[in-house]
């Protein structure tokens, strides 16, 4: 915004015009149309008999633009609808001034500022995304602008405007695409838990495996194997058993083999 003497009349007293700058604005004081100071926050007085000082006064605070509902395709030709914000702010407002008509939209400064940052945003954003494929973009939805884009930066630089932050809000495919994204997801997780089945029956044949190895010729083993053969046979009747020794118990198990 900007404020012409005539719209301080009540500061004024005679030819006397006062002027107040709040903290986080600058201001640029014009005489005659012409810049005459650079005003940092405070309270100024001026004699200005002839009514012709305009201040121009700029925010420095950070300010953010919301970009909704972007068409864009991807690299593989999916089209997609995207959102986003964006975080700015006036780093350099002697270039700002001179960039931009402050005196014709005094009603609002900002309007044709926020344009150009929709626009140049848009192109720049449009360039980055062409070149990812869909299913990288669904992936990476949440880093897919880890940095700004350095071509935006310059251009904005140029007309003394820093982009803070820039952070994508949404991202949606058609229905038709989000159905694939879900099928693709459950094969992926269905092919997980196949994987993770197959290594835990690997695992248990190998220690079957090792396991068998560590007991074939132990004779404490066969010894086992004699009595439990032994109590399968008593099971089934009277018997009477006479165990030898554990030399020949081993022979009699693998006879009983």
């Amino acid at each position: 915004m900007y404020i012409t003497s005539s719209q301080n009349e009540e500061r004024r007293s005679f030819w006397r015009v006062r002027f107040s700058i709040l903290p986080n604005q600058v201001g640029f004081l014009f005489n005659k149309n012409r810049l005459k100071e650079k005003l940092e926050p405070g309270i100024y007085d001026y004699v200005d008999r002839a009514r012709s000082m305009q201040l121009v006064v700029i925010p420095t605070t950070n300010r953010i633009v919301n970009i909704l509902n972007q068409e864009v395709l991807s690299k593989d030709n999916i089209a997609f609808r995207f959102s986003y914000f964006l975080e700015y702010r006036i780093a350099d407002p002697e270039v700002f001034i001179r960039s931009f008509d402050v005196f014709s939209i005094s009603y609002n400064i900002f309007h044709e500022v926020e344009q150009l940052i929709h626009n140049l945003s848009q192109v720049h954003l449009r360039k980055v995304i062409a070149e990812i494929d869909s299913e990288e973009l669904n992936e990476r939805r949440a880093d897919l602008f880890p940095e700004i884009p350095a071509s935006l930066k310059g251009e904005l630089a140029a007309v003394g405007i820093e982009i803070v932050r820039l952070l994508i809000r949404d991202l949606t495919f058609p229905k038709s695409i989000q159905d694939l994204f879900a099928k693709q997801l459950e094969a992926k997780v269905r092919g997980r838990a196949d994987l993770e089945n197959a290594r835990t029956a690997v695992a248990a044949a190998r220690a079957l495996k090792n396991a068998s190895d560590l007991m074939k010729g132990d004779e404490n083993v066969k010894f086992i194997q004699y009595l439990e053969t032994i109590t399968k046979i008593a099971e089934k009747g009277k018997h009477t058993f006479v165990i030898d020794s554990p030399t020949n118990t081993v022979d009699v198990i693998n006879k009983l083999k």
